[in-house]
């Protein structure tokens, strides 16, 4: 009998689907379908091969509502592109005797036990090409399990294309260069080694045993033709397999396949041009042929019609188009063409381009964020007309999932058909928030990340355990420059109770019950963390499935809820994804033993490939699909978003283990016909009846290229038409724009509250007094209001903190050492110092350039300690509160030091670890701390030091940069500046009443930034007062 295929096609623009069931059953793809009429025991005895399981799940729709008035049986229908679930039923009725396939994590396990000692084994003449430098990969055991997924997929290449392996042997080492030599030594990994590891524990590769499911189905089908209808549908054969499967099929008697768009536009010339890579194939020199014929989408539809020897005449079309379809199929067909013959754009009459194009709209954003919101006002509008539906494709999942958070807005929920990571759901997140707190002393963000959690309840009712998180975040983490270590964290909260309980500051106060909480929280952490901990504690190499144990454990101890009950954690989809892949490391026995330090990094690269599909549901009407996922389907209104290069198509990579020449030793095909299956996915969903193409500018903050096919559509069309169709996606950009365009809004108005009398303030430190000058309304909030700032949750020690620090230490040094000569005065000095290092807990980087600033200062304050002349030195002297006049208002200071002279005049001394203001300024009270410390011992508000005069007032620098310069108020001493100094107190006690007189007035307000600085100032409150809104960066003062 003559070999003489039933192929069809349905062209892009056409309903694939339901022009199908129609063909079908109208008995035009199989002759005599139903012989005795009898159409539902036809259709029952039926076997339909479709690409993915959503086209088998619309495909049982389309069936539905072809008989939507009548019940039916429906045909059996199979995906062969979702062979996992499926591989059984090729081989259910004869014998199969190839070895069941081997599960991933298991396969990626073995493969890193293989790859992580081979630098170790690396031959010599090999590893000389290195000379001086290390073979640094794999570095560690998680770098074994990236590579590994490499060589899997790389593995799976192979044999997908049923390439082979030995002819790895045949590469001489002239015919590469020398790194690809360590390339071939690092494949016999695959040509010896994992062979032997199959056959030892009777496993198979994945792609392999599919190739031979597909052979064993194809085998049978051929020799046993069985006489019932076996059909094709939309399955384009990019899979060797699956081709030569399809080859049987359309030969058997009640066969058919059923191309999905076959473009009969092209000429000859250009059909042929796809023949070009086939005819070169026995070539080695892969630069030699035209990959570009690779890229075209209708190269894998060539080369299985090649295979089929059906020639292009010879196929069917099914399926009716109108005429402008048809011409508009034409004109893309035209902008696809092979590049080998794009001079024929030249000739091109651009006849009715404008009507072609009438339901085509291009929208070009700023960036992702403003695609996805246009994206999705594109979407809800296509909807607004009843019955009709609209979908995305994208390659792009970010994009994906951004239009589905923007399409919220109008109560629109819309599964990503193309999944998510399994690693980027929520139990997962928790999974390694566990994991990044367990082996690392954390920062607050990551230890706070993990308490606040949305599934851990640590078996206590979950509103209770946020309250307690929240309190442990405000009283405990807040401020603290320590870092808390989650298997440690009991320990860390019995040392802040200590540290509170001698602290006697507003900024730690202990509250009995918020410490009983706090301290219960750690307990409730330190007991749930118990099993990996107490592996670490072991101090050995574990395997996979104990450290997976352990982690279990710990996970669902932070999980379950106070009725015991695990139900949240394995739910849906993603808990059942995550449950399967746990167990897979619970049961793993590849033997792969490593140190658990490096248990996380291994747990994220054994995740990383692992993805989620949803279940159906979502909008019944709108849909967001990947480029796989919208195969064979048909909208009204479609969406191609992320219209980049990178996106669509895919950048292509070369192998990271096989070179172009090598790949061509194999006959492997190179990564270009990728792009030519991107190619037909476009092609085919520029074929729906409206059209709304969108890119985006830049994305992650870095320009982009727009996709090659939108260029290409753009020279084709030519401007004028462009234009037009950009115009039309214009609109619904601006559309997208006012959803978040808002009525201006005044700026606010600079604020000055004024509040009651009674509310104000009526006691101030010296050090308020400034702020009170310049910036009234920061007074306000902190002594009016009782507002404080939040404190930082990753606190960074600044200045401030080290101002502080060195004013302990210097306190400390003047109570001890009453005479700085003595022999042992520098080692006092920094075992004082070394003492008060270590109450902080300063993180360990900022202590080490502190204590060494601190260790070059110390000499250089001893030095000036010992210049002095002979006095009595006091340190942190606070003084009694005084009233200010008959204001009603009290003043209260404390000076660093207060230093007694023999004539029985003192010396007040400021420490600064910042930079001091100048002497004129302090003369001129724009900086009135000294003064009006001055002021208050003039007073006998220091009760030590009444009836002593002062003599001059300095400011001791201490920047640790080298020799302690003292900055004296008044240059010279003596009688004149005596009295100077005297009357600087005076006047600044002046100026304090008439300021206090001022805020007495009811009607006066607390202005913010009343009195621009002189030099930058920034207060805990500019945000309250809406500065910027009103300011315009005055406040910011002159920082030359």
């Amino acid at each position: 009998m003559t070999y003489k295929p039933r192929v069809f096609s349905i062209s892009s623009g056409t309903a694939f689907l339901p022009h199908f069931v129609d063909a079908l059953l109208s008995g035009v793809l199989i002759d005599n379908f139903a012989p005795n009429g009898d159409i539902q025991a036809a259709l029952a005895d039926t076997l339909i091969y479709v690409p993915t399981r959503r086209a088998a799940r619309a495909l049982r729709t389309a069936f539905v509502e072809r008989s939507a008035t009548q019940s039916t049986f429906l045909p059996t229908i199979r995906a062969l592109g979702d062979l996992d679930g499926d591989s059984f039923f090729f081989v259910e009725n004869y014998t199969c005797t190839l070895n069941l396939p081997i599960g991933e994590s298991e396969r990626l396990l073995l493969l890193a036990r293989l790859i992580r000692p081979w630098r170790e084994n690396l031959p010599a003449h090999l590893r000389a090409m290195f000379e001086a430098e290390d073979v640094l990969i794999p570095a560690h055991t998680a770098d074994s399990i990236w590579l590994a997924q490499d060589l899997a997929h790389l593995m799976d290449e192979i044999e997908t294309e049923s390439a082979d392996w030995s002819k790895l042997k045949d590469i001489a080492p002239d015919m590469v260069a020398e790194w690809w030599q360590i390339t071939l030594d690092f494949l016999t990994i695959v040509t010896q080694s994992w062979p032997q590891i199959l056959q030892e524990r009777q496993r198979s590769n994945p792609a392999e045993w599919r190739n031979q499911a597909l052979k064993m189905h194809a085998e049978t089908l051929h020799h046993t033709k069985p006489n019932k209808p076996i059909l094709a549908a939309g399955v384009s054969g990019s899979i060797p397999a699956v081709s030569h499967l399809l080859r049987v099929i359309a030969s058997l008697p009640k066969g058919a396949v059923v191309l999905p768009g076959l473009d009969f536009h092209m000429d000859e010339e250009q059909w042929e041009a796809l023949d070009t890579i086939n005819k070169e194939k026995t070539t080695c020199d892969f630069s030699d042929y035209e990959t570009n014929a690779f890229s075209h989408p209708q190269y894998h539809l060539k080369k299985l019609l090649s295979l089929m020897k059906c020639h292009r005449i010879h196929v069917r079309e099914i399926g009716q188009q109108s005429a402008i379809t048809k011409k508009r199929m034409a004109l893309l067909s035209e902008a696809l063409r092979p590049a080998s013959t794009t001079d024929r754009w030249v000739q091109i009459v651009r006849d009715d381009y404008e009507n072609l194009c009438a339901n085509w709209s291009f929208i070009e954003t700023i960036n992702e964020r403003e695609e996805a919101l246009a994206i999705a006002v594109a979407l809800r509008n296509a909807i607004e007309e009843p019955q009709k539906n609209a979908a995305l494709i994208t390659n792009d999942r970010n994009l994906a999932r951004r239009v589905s958070v923007e399409l919220q807005r109008f109560g629109i929920e819309a599964n990503d058909s193309g999944g998510i990571p399994l690693a980027q759901t929520l139990p997962s997140t928790l999974l390694r928030l566990i994991l990044e707190n367990v082996f690392q002393p954390s920062d607050p963000i990551a230890f706070l990340s993990l308490l606040k959690h949305p599934l851990i309840t640590l078996k206590q009712n979950r509103h209770r355990l946020r309250e307690m998180a929240e309190n442990f975040e405000l009283f405990v983490l807040r401020g603290s420059t320590g870092r808390i270590h989650l298997r440690k964290c009991d320990q860390f909260i019995e040392k802040w109770i200590k540290t509170c309980s001698k602290n006697t500051s507003d900024d730690c106060t202990l509250d009995q019950q918020k410490s009983e909480e706090a301290h219960l929280l750690c307990q409730l952490l330190v007991k749930a963390v118990e099993p990996l901990a107490s592996l670490m504690e072991q101090e050995k190499e574990c395997s996979i499935n104990e450290a997976a144990i352990a982690t279990v454990e710990v996970f669902e101890n932070f999980g379950r809820d106070e009725n015991d009950s695990l139900a949240h954690l394995y739910q849906h989809e993603v808990g059942q994804a995550l449950s399967t892949f746990l167990r897979e490391l619970v049961s793993d026995q590849s033997g792969l033993k490593f140190h658990l330090c490096e248990w996380p990094a291994m747990f994220s690269a054994l995740i990383a490939t692992r993805s989620v599909t949803p279940s159906p549901g979502g909008h019944p009407r709108l849909f967001i699909w990947g480029t796989l996922e919208s195969r064979l389907q048909t909208v009204d209104t479609v969406v191609i978003g992320g219209l980049n290069e990178g996106s669509w198509p895919i950048t292509t990579h070369n192998d990271a283990f096989l070179s172009r020449p090598m790949k061509m030793m194999l006959t492997l095909e190179p990564p270009e016909q990728h792009i030519g299956l991107s190619a037909h996915d476009f092609q085919w969903a520029m074929g729906m009846n409206k059209v709304v193409m969108s890119r985006a500018l830049r994305v992650n903050h870095v320009p982009s290229l727009p996709s090659r096919w939108l260029q290409r559509l753009e020279t084709v069309i030519g401007k004028q038409v462009w234009k037009q169709i950009r115009a039309r996606g214009e609109k619904v950009l601006h559309w997208a724009k006012m959803l978040d365009n808002t009525n201006m809004v005044a700026c606010a108005t600079r604020p000055c509250p004024v509040p009651p009398l009674k509310m104000r303030p009526r006691h101030f430190s010296v050090t308020e007094i400034a702020t009170l000058r310049y910036d009234p309304y920061a007074i306000y909030a902190k002594k009016i209001l009782h507002l404080k700032p939040l404190k930082a949750l990753t606190y960074d020690p600044c200045a401030a903190e080290r101002g502080t620090l060195y004013h302990a230490i210097l306190a400390a040094f003047c109570t001890q050492i009453k005479n700085p000569k003595a022999a042992n005065a520098l080692d006092v000095l920094l075992t004082l110092g070394r003492k008060e290092f270590d109450k902080l807990n300063l993180p360990a980087d900022v202590e080490t350039i502190w204590w060494t600033n601190f260790e070059n200062l110390a000499p250089f304050i001893l030095q000036w300690e010992r210049s002095l002349e002979p006095r009595e030195r006091y340190a942190e002297v606070v003084s009694q509160k005084i009233p200010i006049d008959t204001t009603g208002v009290t003043l209260s200071g404390r000076a660093d030091r207060i230093d007694v002279l023999p004539n029985k005049t003192v010396e007040i001394i400021d420490f600064k670890t910042t930079t001091p203001p100048s002497s004129k300024q302090v003369r001129d009270l724009l900086f009135p701390q000294l003064a009006l410390e001055t002021a208050l011992l003039m007073k006998g508000a220091f009760t030590d030091f009444q009836n002593l005069t002062p003599s001059n007032l300095f400011y001791i620098p201490l920047n640790g940069k080298g020799e302690i310069t003292p900055k004296s108020i008044f240059s010279k001493k003596g009688e004149k500046e005596h009295q100077s100094i005297i009357s600087l107190g005076e006047k600044a006690w002046e100026h304090l009443i008439a300021l206090i007189e001022y805020y007495k007035n009811p009607q006066q307000g607390y202005l913010s930034h009343a009195v621009p600085m002189i030099k930058q100032y920034e207060s805990d409150y500019d945000h309250l007062a809406r500065l910027w809104e009103w300011s315009n960066g005055f406040h910011e003062g002159d920082q030359s």
